[in-house]
């Protein structure tokens, strides 16, 4: 078997997206958020389903999860790779418009009827200090550190601080992240996993057998845009590196052809040498060189 990366927008999508296998997604946000008994997610319905999208309006196309529970609660569920810096605060841009788009436009009431809006960001890169490969953040009472005001919550993955083997995991959770950061390097479907359905579903997703000509086209090719964006940024890192150290060159031989005019025109005051012969000869000004002592 050939399974695709899960960290490719397209393959996160059709893995963790798809209408048809919306069980996948269901374990997934159990885990991640910790709900058992009755705050156990049943069923979601997905906002923007997975399908193939165009090359050419790929630009154009958001590509992250967005699903829905019995209760109306809205779930965005983010595959992020690149560390732009602003990831935060994008984060906490979808998830207001989340909320805010329960209403219709222009509509002034029906506040009490918004409904909770998770976010879920995996990231690839580290977002916080620590070693904690996921943390939770909520909005807190500063004095009591109670959740009084609840409608938004924030839990980040960060896929670089999971180090966990297959002999490791112990829970769903760490099968989800190691599902996530390995699934592409393995041929088969590992023992610690047989036995749980949604992740039975999850490798025939992800295995390229089971794409058709035009996903893998679209995969392939949001893999290599992700690598010429990597390789665009390592090029433009290494041109400024370069032009530091042409600059620091230059800055060092000017520097030195400076100092070596003062040590002759210094040599040549020791010698009672005419000021302006000394002038001429090194290029110094008479002021300069009455300051050479």
């Amino acid at each position: 078997m050939k399974f695709v990366n899960p960290q490719n927008d397209f393959a996160f999508k059709k893995i963790f997206g798809n209408e048809q296998k919306t069980s996948i997604l269901v374990s997934l946000l159990n885990s991640v958020l910790d709900f058992k008994g009755q705050n156990k997610i049943k069923s979601v319905s997905i906002a923007n389903p997975y399908q193939v999208p165009k090359i050419d309006a790929l630009k154009e196309t958001v590509l992250d999860v967005k699903a829905v529970n019995r209760r109306g609660e809205s779930f965005i569920v983010e595959m992020q790779r690149k560390d732009n810096h602003d990831f935060a605060k994008r984060s906490l841009y979808y998830t207001s418009k989340a909320y805010v788009s329960q209403l219709e436009p222009g509509v002034q009431h029906g506040y009490a009827n918004l409904k909770k809006v998770y976010f879920i960001g995996f990231l690839n890169f580290n977002m916080f200090a620590g070693d904690n490969y996921i943390s939770r953040h909520l909005i807190l009472n500063k004095d009591t550190l109670k959740q009084e005001i609840n409608d938004f919550e924030f839990t980040f993955i960060e896929l670089t601080k999971f180090k966990k083997k297959l002999s490791d995991l112990t829970t769903v959770l760490d099968k989800w992240i190691y599902f996530i950061n390995n699934v592409q390097n393995l041929t088969m479907i590992p023992q610690e996993f047989s036995n749980l359905d949604e992740f039975k579903l999850a490798f025939d997703t992800a295995n390229q057998c089971c794409w058709d000509a035009k996903e893998l086209e679209i995969y392939e090719y949001m893999a290599f845009k992700e690598y010429e964006d990597r390789m665009y940024v390592q090029r433009e890192i290494a041109k400024g590196v370069q032009k530091g150290i042409e600059q620091g060159i230059e800055q060092g031989i000017e520097q030195g052809i400076e100092q070596a005019k003062i040590e002759t025109a210094k040599n040549l005051k020791a010698l009672n040498i005419d000021v302006n012969v000394i002038a001429k000869s090194t290029g110094l000004s008479i002021r300069q060189i009455d300051n050479i002592h």
